[in-house]
């Protein structure tokens, strides 16, 4: 499946990841479907509210650490210089904050990401990145 393709299926909100995705594990599905390893598979069902998230999160100390303890083992590498297919954490608006980090795939020049409305792709300014395992380009 191609990154294009994976972005214009039906995708839904859901907390925790079971019959729809929510911001971390929209990427988990895109990693499962484009390279067959999905790192949110423990996580999928373990919540099913934002603060089941938050306190996922805050337990793995913040959303840079739980994507680096869930991708790095599996064998993605950080990259400073991400590509199509790639999964960061980027700032994304949030209100009056200024905003906030969510997990996203790299499309082009933009981050594409799961809110509840759906998919939005934007330019973003990105946390962290990784690669795949084999370091192929899976846009």
């Amino acid at each position: 499946m191609t990154l294009q393709e994976f972005l214009s299926l039906p995708h839904q909100f859901r907390w925790g990841g079971v019959a729809g995705d929510d911001c971390t594990t929209f990427c988990g599905t895109w990693l499962r479907e484009s390279v067959g390893v999905d790192p949110a598979e423990a996580y999928r069902g373990a919540y099913n509210t934002a603060e089941g998230a938050h306190d996922i999160l805050a337990t793995a100390g913040s959303l840079v650490a739980f994507a680096a303890a869930a991708l790095e083992p599996l064998g993605f590498v950080r990259t400073d210089d991400p590509q199509d297919g790639d999964v960061g954490i980027v700032l994304a608006p949030s209100g009056m904050d200024g905003g906030k980090e969510v997990c996203a795939i790299r499309f082009g020049p933009l981050w594409a990401l799961l809110a509840p409305s759906g998919v939005i792709a934007k330019k973003l300014d990105h946390v962290a990145a990784w690669r795949t395992p084999d370091g192929e380009r899976i846009g």
